[in-house]
């Protein structure tokens, strides 16, 4: 299993703080405010975020009324950036890789992973790590890039089409039904990456033992593209896919 840690490379670091930092991304325009809308109610709960990063989730959950929120990220970066911007009282911050969740020895109200879950080799464990540690009636809510995103092992045939007027109208992609690791350049050469299938996913999280609630593709609203025009292509092809499921 994967326990790749490129948060901790210099160059993928800065350039990653650096795309966080910009005024206009597409995750606070479009899967952050996406995934808000979906948090349940977390007064009193008990809460694990899992790839963490900055801890910024974290302080949101506490802000919304969570008990105790544990964040495990397995960058150390990440996490000395966490501990100093997004600290308190109620949170926790681990270093720890998503693939030894199950060495934790608590119970979990709800479980959040924002952008993460792609990086994970072997789902079907995470997922019935994850549902092994949700307390009956808990909730799971991740988002990760969307399959048509991860699907093209070569990237050169993953790209929009556009008509005479320079107007993107269509995307082209490859690959869909070939799970498997993808290698692809991302501020460094090597970052990698495993492609889903739609079906497998969502079959690998009900075998879990968990029951889908919602899932969403999300498209932009009048702010962001206010904000972004050029976020309009998210009508065309989806970045990101977010799942929302309950431990029966």
């Amino acid at each position: 299993m994967s326990n790749q840690n490129i948060y901790d490379n210099e160059e993928f670091f800065n350039g990653y703080k650096e795309l966080r930092e910009k005024e206009i991304c597409l995750n606070d325009l479009l899967e952050q405010p996406a995934m808000s809308e979906m948090i349940p109610d977390l007064k009193g709960k008990t809460v694990l975020d899992l790839g963490c990063g900055y801890g910024k989730n974290c302080i949101d959950f506490v802000n919304r009324g969570a008990e105790k929120v544990i964040g495990i990220d397995i960058s150390e970066k990440m996490l000395e950036v966490a501990k100093t911007e997004s600290s308190h009282e109620k949170i926790s911050y681990i270093r720890m890789s998503m693939t030894d969740i199950s060495s934790l020895n608590m119970k979990f109200d709800f479980v959040y992973s924002s952008l993460a879950l792609h990086y994970i080799e072997d789902f079907p464990k995470l997922m019935k790590d994850i549902s092994d540690l949700l307390t009956n009636g808990g909730q799971l809510l991740f988002s990760q890039e969307h399959p048509i995103m991860t699907a093209a092992i070569d990237k050169n045939n993953s790209h929009f089409n556009y008509d005479e007027n320079k107007n993107r109208v269509s995307y082209t992609f490859s690959d869909y039904n070939r799970p498997g690791q993808r290698k692809v350049y991302w501020y460094v050469d090597g970052v990698i990456k495993y492609h889903r299938p739609m079906g497998q996913l969502l079959t690998d999280i009900i075998r879990s033992g968990l029951a889908l609630e919602e899932i969403v593709e999300p498209v932009p609203s009048q702010w962001a593209i206010d904000k972004l025009p050029t976020i309009t292509k998210e009508f065309i092809k989806p970045n990101f896919l977010i799942v929302k499921a309950v431990k029966r």
